[in-house]
């Protein structure tokens, strides 16, 4: 395998120019200095403790803040007694992502254990946040933050969304007019204001349109805005599937007795969905990465909980270092889902993903 991997590196190296040779080395040499100079600032002359005074003396990082505020930053104003439960819930709802990567979990009836436990997993989840039950102090969803929130609004944004977006993707395609029009018209109002006017609308404006007496948290608001907006988007990305099946497909189907929702489901949008796992993928990315936006509702992600760190004044000097702390959370937890979707991508290319596309 080595000799293998040095044999093409040596061959690639030999069909460059002097100057590509040039280039290369050069690059090389910065990369060198630059991981150099990171190793000094970031272990060699950091501070790991959370330790004020000694912070100011280093020459390095002072990771001592995020050893002082990493509650605050992953668990936002969760009460800080009570933190093992926004804890614990997060591990089981990541515990549930990870069993669904798995592939020995794609056929029928792994499916139907898939189903059992994410239902399990998202009422431990809900009833460890809330609490009010089993002995648990009852916690309002004012207080939840940090990862868990970040994690949850993520999932549930993309779980709902995405068959929300699937129906308004063949409505659009529908010969209905008035079906295809009225899902036209939803995507594009939609795809048309960003993000944070819909928060807000949803938080501040909607409430005042409701019957007296009847109240629902901002969390809940602030998720079903997130679904439908995620939705109008995620509709368009299921269209250009659509467009990339040939007519062919849905005929060929038709000829062998399918009805044309059979030929849909069990034809038309596997290839589909196939088609568009890269772009699946960067919606995630998106969502994941536009939760941060819910702080102008008041609601406080882990960029939120940062800014909630932040406020200790003793440590103003070190935010920088909070900062790259959350940033590192976000770029791994994204660089995990980027590898796992290519390696997805090639699987179903391969031929070896039919029994996931029959799921």
């Amino acid at each position: 395998m080595e000799r293998k991997l040095f044999g093409s590196v040596r061959e690639a190296w030999r069909s460059q120019s002097l100057l590509s040779r040039l280039f290369t080395l050069a690059a090389a040499a910065a990369a060198v200095f630059a991981l150099w100079k990171l190793f000094l600032w970031g272990v060699e002359g950091a501070v790991f403790a959370p330790d004020y005074e000694a912070c100011r003396q280093a020459s390095g990082a002072c990771w001592g803040f995020v050893a002082e505020k990493w509650r605050i930053i992953l668990f936002g104003r969760f009460p800080y007694e009570e933190q093992w439960r926004p804890a614990a819930g997060t591990v089981v709802v990541v515990l549930m992502l990870v069993l669904s990567a798995v592939p020995r979990f794609w056929t029928r009836t792994g499916a139907k254990a898939l189903v059992a436990g994410w239902a399990a997993a998202l009422a431990v989840f809900f009833v460890l946040m809330y609490g009010g039950a089993f002995g648990l102090e009852p916690v309002d969803p004012d207080y939840w933050g940090g990862l868990p929130l970040t994690v949850i609004l993520t999932l549930i944004g993309m779980a709902a969304s995405s068959p929300l977006g699937i129906l308004l993707a063949l409505g659009r395609r529908s010969d209905l007019p008035l079906i295809r029009t009225l899902s036209t018209a939803y995507i594009e109002l939609v795809r048309g204001v960003p993000l944070i006017s819909v928060l807000f609308v949803a938080a501040f404006i909607f409430p005042m349109f409701l019957p007296p007496g009847t109240e629902t948290t901002t969390f809940w608001r602030v998720v079903v805005a997130i679904v439908l907006f995620q939705a109008a988007y995620m509709a368009e990305t299921v269209r250009g599937g659509l467009q990339s099946v040939p007519e062919a497909q849905m005929s060929a189907a038709e000829s062998l007795g399918m009805s044309r929702l059979q030929g849909y489901v069990h034809v038309v949008l596997p290839q589909a969905l196939a088609a568009i796992i890269p772009a699946f993928v960067n919606s995630l990315l998106s969502t994941f990465m536009d939760t941060s936006l819910v702080t102008v509702v008041s609601m406080q992600d882990l960029f939120g909980s940062l800014r909630l760190a932040l406020g200790d004044p003793q440590w103003r000097e070190f935010f920088g270092v909070g900062y790259i702390f959350v940033g590192a959370i976000y770029f791994f937890s994204s660089l995990i889902m980027s590898a796992y979707s290519q390696w997805l991508e090639r699987r179903i290319k391969g031929g070896r993903g039919e029994s996931a596309l029959r799921v």
